[in-house]
Parts: C-alpha cells; structure tokens; sequence
C-alpha cells in the first residue's frame, strides 16, 4: 500500500498524471511508427487500383450476412470517436492542462483510435455491398444521441468502463478478422488483426490507471467498480439506430447478429470481469472498508451468477434486415 493519504478523487488524480505520461510510451506507439489506412486499402494513384478494388469485392462477397452487419456496427461504434473524446475530457479531478498526463493521454489515445474508423470506413466503401448513406446516418445519430453510459464525470467509474470496452472490442474485432479469414478476405481479416491490437494495448493502459488508483484508495476503487457491474456496462453502440427508428433499437439487432455468429456473447461479458477481478487483484486486495469488502464479495461472485444465466440464453434467430446492407 502507498503511504500516500488521499482525502478525494483529486487528490489520487494528481497522483497519477506524472504515471500516465510515464506511461505513455509503453502503451501508446510514436506516429511515424504506426500503421495507416493508405497501407491497407487500394492506391488510388496507381494504375492498378480497380484491379485491387474488384479483388476486395470479390473477397467481400463471401462475407456472411451477419458479419458484414457486425462489421457496420462496429465502424459506426468507432466513428463515434469524438463523443468518447469529449466524454474522457469531462472527467472530474484532472487538470485540464494541455501538457499534463490526463490531456496527454486522451488525445494521443483519440489519434490512434481514429485510424479504427477510417480504415474500415473506407474498406466498406469500396465492398460495394453497404448503402453508405445509411450507414452514414446511423453514425451522425449515435454522435448527435449521446454516451450516456452511467459513469458521470467520476474518473474511477471512467478508467473501469474504458478497461473493460477495451478488452471487450479487442475481443470483437479478433474474432471479425478470424471469421474474414474464414471466409477468404484476407485484407480485411489483417486489418482488423492490427485493429484488435491497438484495442489490447489500450486496454492494458486502462487498466493500470485503476491498479495504480487501488494502491491509494482501494475501498473507493472497488465501490466504484461494484457500482459499474450492478448497473451492468453498456457498449458505447447502444444508442444505435437507423432512420426512421428509435434511438437504441438497432442494437439490439446488432448485438443479436454478434451473439449469433459468436463475435462477443454473453460469455465473453462473464471473461472480462474475470480478467479484471484477476489483474486487480480483487481476492487479496487488504485495507478495504466493510462497504468495499462486502462489494469485493459481491464483484467475485458475480461471474458465476452472469454464467449461468449467459448458459440459459437462447441464441436469437436470424430475422432482421439492416437498411445498411445492399441487396444482392
């Protein structure tokens, strides 16, 4: 345990800024290092481009009904970026400064995350299979809707939702790009490979933000994390629609074609919480409160209970039609 005697949220925010910036090169990779969109996609400049287009097309065409819905709604989710960006910015008891940790940090993680939305966005405009328009819609209505996930402007509340979304789209795009493999596109089973490692890397930054927070103020920590699992986390995605539909209502179906091709279920939920219990050390964590205890009881439990009421889910039949997806 720290020595350090924490009397608000503020004060264990001031302690970690100097942790984040010297975080920041472990998880976060210089720009001229990274990979790009244009090193993906077909170059336009190039004498060969259609001949590169109608390759990714003929690829694309084998791609499952479902999986080309799940990978809609996963690019809508992350061209959504500027409502997440503007949520983290909002967090209580940071400096706002632009050279401290926490600024640092949101913007460098915003830059890199930026690319996710751009590269598939592109991929799918190419595919000839998705009514851009649509799809373009849905995407100006998640942004315009909000993010309202239960967090408030608490960064606890904050760092534990953004561990586990993290894990939970890491998860996501890995198994789009096994399906693509499956199914013969190469290309975009590779960009989403390269996708699910950014997500990975994040979410190993996310989550050492809490575990550097629990060494000064365990029992706040772990009230906070209780407080998140009762309320259930919900994807950034869930207020996806479409026109003409109330606000949410697509994602349901959206979450039905991903449970039903196996993308991310019920069960990966129970996973990650197990995950996060097992890197926060939740079963030897000492100088908690009886609030907090009776609440890392309740957060070990808690897997077990979600388990068995993931294996009794049924898995829902294929009936919806995403105005996003072209007719054959």
């Amino acid at each position: 345990m720290h020595d350090l005697s924490v009397g608000s949220r503020k004060e264990v925010m001031t302690y970690l800024e100097p942790f984040m910036l010297g975080e920041m090169a472990e998880y976060l990779k210089p720009v001229e290092e990274m990979w790009q969109p244009a090193d993906f996609l077909p170059d336009s400049s190039k004498d060969t481009f259609f001949d590169e287009v109608r390759d990714l097309q003929e690829s694309t065409r084998e791609l499952s009904y479902d999986l080309l819905a799940v990978l809609i709604g996963d690019t809508i989710t992350e061209e959504a970026l500027p409502t997440y960006e503007s949520w983290l910015t909002m967090v209580d008891d940071v400096s706002k400064s632009e050279q401290g940790g926490w600024m640092k940090w949101v913007r460098a993680w915003t830059a890199e995350e930026n690319r996710h939305g751009d590269l598939l966005n592109k991929y799918l405009y190419l595919s000839g299979r998705v009514d851009m328009r649509a799809m373009e819609i849905s995407t100006q209505y998640l942004i315009q809707d909000g993010f309202d996930i239960g967090t408030g402007a608490d960064p606890y509340r904050n760092f534990i939702y953004t561990s586990f979304q993290e894990l939970a789209t890491n998860v996501s795009h890995r198994r789009v790009a096994s399906l693509a493999k499956q199914a013969g596109d190469k290309l975009l089973s590779k960009m989403c490979g390269v996708i699910a490692s950014d997500e990975a890397r994040h979410a190993k930054a996310y989550k050492s933000f809490i575990s550097e927070a629990i060494k000064v103020d365990p029992s706040e920590v772990i009230l906070a994390f209780e407080d998140m699992m009762r309320k259930k986390i919900v994807m950034p995605a869930h207020f996806l629609r479409e026109i003409g539909i109330k606000s949410g209502e697509t994602f349901g179906h959206f979450t039905d074609a991903a449970q039903r091709i196996g993308v991310y279920t019920a069960v990966d939920y129970v996973d990650i919480l197990k995950e996060l219990n097992v890197d926060w050390g939740l079963e030897h964590l000492t100088g908690l409160n009886d609030a907090a205890e009776k609440g890392r009881d309740y957060l070990l439990a808690l897997p077990a209970r979600l388990l068995r009421v993931a294996e009794r889910m049924k898995i829902p039949s294929l009936e919806y039609k995403f105005s996003w997806i072209l007719s054959k």
